[in-house]
């Protein structure tokens, strides 16, 4: 055996201890997460996608045949790619926008309140709705951060919605109580963001 094959077997036998070390402790992480119940996951941070993360959730659950609500705080003014296709290819999806569009538009505090207390008379019966497998609230931390809606409130019906049900909840911030109520929270940072370089959104990949 030539020293140059010699170290390939070498090479191959260290990697495939290694792999075997690795799956030894997922399998062990999998054995040990015995718990059958829906999740509770906040997706924030300063960086781009956490919609679109959460779309791409919905699309899992819709795979399933499991039956998602979505309901969207800001956004509604500019038609988005998600809505067309929920709208015109999904119809069981049951979909609500607050359609006011961005805070720093309106300008209207008293308005955004309004439209915030309706838009979660919209949502929070949807939490207490044990046949909904998937509820989604895209951009609700801002209704938290402005103070549109109470905390209490809020953190109250995620925390007590059914067992099975899980729910996504995107939007900068939110606090430390959402945070706490969470079983998963990902802050997705920002590194780069096209915008900042002059280049306009994009159609299917921005909205």
């Amino acid at each position: 055996m030539s020293e140059e094959t010699d170290k390939g077997v070498r090479k191959n036998a260290k990697h495939k201890a290694s792999m075997e070390k690795q799956k030894s402790k997922v399998d062990a992480r999998i054995d040990e997460a015995d718990i059958e119940r829906g999740v509770a996951i906040l997706l924030t941070g300063n960086g781009k996608g956490k919609s679109s993360s959460a779309f791409g959730m919905v699309m899992r659950a819709l795979g399933y045949g499991h039956k998602v609500g979505v309901v969207q705080f800001i956004k509604g003014q500019q038609l988005s790619g998600e809505e067309i296709y929920l709208r015109e290819q999904c119809p069981g999806v049951d979909l609500y926008q607050m359609g006011t569009g961005f805070t720093w538009n309106t300008q209207d505090r008293s308005g955004d309140i309004a439209a915030a207390e309706k838009t979660w008379a919209v949502a929070k019966p949807m939490l207490d709705d044990d046949s909904y497998d998937l509820v989604v609230l895209d951009e609700l931390t801002y209704m938290l951060a402005y103070k549109y809606l109470p905390e209490d409130d809020v953190v109250a019906a995620l925390a007590n919605r059914p067992v099975q049900q899980s729910v996504v909840v995107t939007g900068r911030g939110g606090g430390s109580a959402l945070q706490e109520i969470m079983d998963t929270v990902s802050e997705i940072k920002e590194v780069k963001h096209a915008f900042k370089a002059g280049i306009k959104a994009r159609q299917g990949v921005d909205y």
